[in-house]
């Protein structure tokens, strides 16, 4: 039972330390440890004389695995003033923790039901494909917390996984699988015969991938196309913001900050929601704080952009013309939306909007609303607009006044790989990542949230400058580098430069291809396995 017990214990704490901040190598044999348990279970007897079942230590390791990457968000419910308490907290980590882990133990079983019943390459196949494939379906519902992607683990290893700008993140779970495997069947044939040969293997899985990101990660080079941005983060409580700071003041706050930029400045770049007073789309123009900007820009600044986050609202004159997202106001004679919206301005062109369109589970958007609108009395609400936001069908982006074209994912948005190069398909040649992502408080959520957008930076190989309200800011580099950094709740504005690019990468292109892949093989394996047992069992007949 120890023995057990420890092989769960060291499976965790190697699966646990890349969302914790450490590198992720740990990952590449972090499920050694459960192929060694399987393997001692499947002759196992309890006291009773029936077989010990293995469905669960491998629930509550992937159990104590996502709560210990992901037990932050319910500090969110904690901190704030209006969403309720604790019990309400734990609830949110309860259905995290249950979401995730029921998406990684199902393809686990699914491997372990063939492994007993059909030869050990078949299952390792369903294993890999099932993962993978539920990972990517997993990326395009409509009920997704996405955190424990396994090639999300890699988020501080960048020199590692530089050739995800071919297979996005889900190339690094294919990755992470492949070793555990090939580690694993070396280490059972060692028990056999002691032989250097049998290591072989396993070296060629790790080492030849992140032997050729070394060399893609040394051999890259950034074009000199330099665009000077000035990173703002204001540092409001976001459980304040709403009520305790007039808008006025805020806005004052971002001026300042952005009175100290160089005079060659090309781009301002305030955070998520950092104008929230539900301003008006149909007269944004005439806005008193779009004017204020506008002044601002036009005595300091004339040939520069303010990208900065906002709460913007649309109105429609009947149910007709209503979205699907739309809501009706009281006597039900005027519907509108309200957007989570990324603004463009400057002094020469109209407000450009784009609104985000990947919503967050809970906070602004309910799985399933529209088919069950009872759900919707399930929405927390943190302080902002909550409910059902709506949203854009596609992607757009900036073009400034003199062609420089920016995609501007806001906060959830760029933990999705695919859902990112949406923006670079679009011509894209830098992205700007607003958020507020300091609802939890000086947890690990923002640091990992942060981190992610490093890897968005080597699929596009696009520069990014990230602006939060109270941090993680700073510039990334097109191969994931971090130039710069601002430290946890302080009030700071920083001057980068952030390098244009214009090429297409093969996951811009083609997306997370290798999840359809995946999804493709599983098929195809539960069909060679039910062909399997069939002949098997004539066999057995003849």
């Amino acid at each position: 039972m120890k023995k057990r017990i420890l092989y769960c214990l060291l499976s965790l704490v190697l699966l646990s330390l890349p969302w914790l901040g450490l590198p992720g190598y740990t990952l590449l044999v972090a499920f050694v440890p459960l192929f060694c348990l399987q393997q001692e279970l499947a002759t196992a007897k309890n006291r009773r004389g029936k077989p010990v079942r293995l469905w669960p230590y491998i629930l509550i390791t992937f159990a104590l695995w996502s709560a210990l990457s992901v037990w932050w968000v319910g500090n969110s419910v904690l901190l704030s003033p209006v969403a309720g308490g604790a019990g309400l907290a734990f609830f949110i980590v309860v259905a995290c923790v249950a979401v995730t882990t029921f998406v990684i133990f199902l393809p686990f079983m699914a491997y372990h039901y063939i492994w007993r019943r059909a030869p050990r390459s078949l299952a390792y196949a369903v294993l890999i494909s099932a993962w993978v494939g539920y990972e990517f379906i997993f990326l395009h519902g409509q009920i997704t917390f996405p955190w424990l992607i396994l090639g999300n683990g890699f988020a501080n290893s960048i020199e590692a996984v530089q050739w995800y700008e071919y297979t996005g993140a889900l190339g690094g779970s294919v990755w992470v699988w492949a070793c555990n495997i090939a580690v694993y069947e070396a280490l059972r044939a060692w028990k056999h015969q002691k032989s250097l040969r049998l290591w072989i293997r396993p070296a060629g899985w790790i080492g030849i991938p992140l032997l050729f990101s070394l060399l893609l990660f040394w051999s890259y080079r950034e074009q000199e196309n330099p665009l000077r941005v000035e990173v703002i983060q204001p540092n409001f409580d976001p459980y304040q913001k709403f009520e305790a700071l007039s808008f006025e003041e805020q806005t004052r706050i971002i001026l300042s900050l952005a009175m100290n930029a160089p005079s060659d400045v090309d781009y301002f770049v305030a955070p998520e929601t950092a104008i929230d007073e539900q301003l008006l789309e149909s007269g944004i123009e005439t806005n008193s704080y779009i004017t204020l900007m506008r002044r601002f820009l036009s005595q300091r600044y004339p040939e520069a952009e303010m990208v900065i986050g906002a709460t913007t609202l649309r109105t429609y004159s009947s149910a007709q013309e209503a979205s699907e997202t739309a809501r009706p106001n009281g006597s039900e004679t005027l519907w509108y939306d309200i957007y989570n919206t990324a603004l463009q301005i400057d002094t020469h062109q109209p407000v450009a909007l784009y609104h985000k369109s990947k919503l967050v589970a809970g906070a602004e958007m309910v799985p399933y609303a529209q088919q069950f609108p009872w759900l919707l009395r399930l929405s927390v609400n943190l302080g902002g607009a909550s409910g059902l936001l709506g949203t854009d069908p596609e992607r757009s982006i900036f073009t400034s006044q003199r062609g420089v074209r920016v995609g501007v994912p806001i906060c959830w948005e760029a933990v999705f790989g695919e859902y990112t190069t949406g923006f670079v398909d679009k011509g894209a040649e830098a992205l700007f990542v607003i958020s507020n992502d300091a609802w939890w408080g000086n947890t690990a959520g923002h640091r990992q949230l942060f981190a992610f957008s490093r890897l968005r930076a080597i699929e596009t190989r696009r520069s990014i400058a990230r602006s939060a309200n109270t941090g993680i800011s700073g510039f990334i580099d097109q191969r994931g580098r971090v130039i710069d950094r601002s430290r946890w709740d302080e009030r700071v504005a920083q001057s980068g430069v952030v390098n244009r690019n214009d090429r297409i990468t093969f996951y811009v292109r083609f997306g997370d291809m290798t999840g359809r892949i995946c999804l493709l093989v599983f098929a195809l394996c539960v069909l060679y396995y039910i062909a399997y047992r069939r002949k098997k069992k004539d066999l057995l007949y003849e």
